[in-house]
């Protein structure tokens, strides 16, 4: 089985947000815990965050919350601080609503050395999860490739995890327009990528999937989002990919351009490519 969804708003409290996504057929959502644009740090309604959670239970409905877009976890530590606590504002938030996660794109470091900057990033993820005692974990997000190329392979997500204090804190969330943008997933390998995760240990922790089509070629290094099948892999990769073992039970939630305002239609056509 898997939990189709998509990403929804929470323009009418975290609740509601829920609702809307069980309304329009999905089984699973992601949403953003708070402002997506800044750091700033949010005080919400714990019982209504709570009630949400208590749906999504009802209903069988999987949920995950996405960190604001500025979140760099490769940040020197002298501008961690900003980031230490958006960090644990999501973790609360995500964990009151009753989701998986957090999602947390891997990081970007625009110094000389780009060992520093894996190292800022296990730095900040140690920080944070020394702080964190709840059901929600971080879920490493894997990058296209713009600006810098951290984050494209699962060799780097995978010793990121290892080499934290706090591995089982720690998930991933594999994007699919990504992994193709990075040149990771050809369309055409996806028996190589699932054999190379499967070794790496990176399958025994993914925790969701952003699934989307992409607008240029693999490789491009280009992240920019498709509707299913109107894009560069095309439905029979992105079938083979839903039919694979590693994401059974998952949530599978689009992040694509919504048609009519809704991703309705969208949800049913990739429910249709499992049966």
């Amino acid at each position: 089985m898997v939990n189709v969804g998509c990403h929804v708003s929470i323009q009418r409290g975290y609740l509601q947000a829920a609702k809307m996504a069980f309304q329009i057929g999905a089984s699973s959502f992601q949403y953003f815990p708070k402002n997506p644009r800044n750091l700033t740090i949010k005080s919400f309604n714990l019982h209504e965050a709570e009630a949400c959670a208590r749906f999504c239970e009802e209903k069988g409905l999987l949920s995950m919350g996405h960190a604001p877009y500025p979140l760099n976890l490769a940040v020197e530590e002298d501008l961690s601080d900003i980031m230490l606590q958006a960090i644990l504002n999501g973790l609360d938030i995500t964990d009151a609503c009753g989701s998986v996660g957090l999602v947390v794109h891997f990081g970007k470091y625009r110094g000389k050395d780009p060992l520093q900057g894996y190292k800022n990033i296990i730095y900040l993820l140690n920080k944070a999860l020394r702080q964190w005692h709840g059901k929600a974990c971080i879920l490493l997000e894997n990058q296209a490739g713009e600006g810098t190329r951290m984050g494209t392979t699962l060799e780097e997500l995978v010793k990121i995890r290892n080499l934290s204090d706090y591995p089982d804190k720690i998930g991933f969330c594999l994007d699919t327009c990504h992994a193709f943008a990075s040149g990771l997933w050809t369309g055409d390998n996806w028996n190589e990528v699932q054999q190379k995760g499967t070794e790496l240990g990176y399958f025994d922790h993914l925790k969701a999937v952003h699934l989307n089509d992409s607008m240029y070629a693999s490789g491009s290094r280009r992240d920019r989002h498709s509707c299913i099948g109107k894009g560069h892999i095309g439905e029979a990769p992105i079938k083979q990919l839903l039919r694979s073992s590693v994401v059974k039970g998952l949530p599978v939630v689009l992040e694509t351009p919504s048609q009519g305002g809704s991703h309705q239609s969208e949800i049913a056509y990739v429910q249709s490519l499992l049966d």
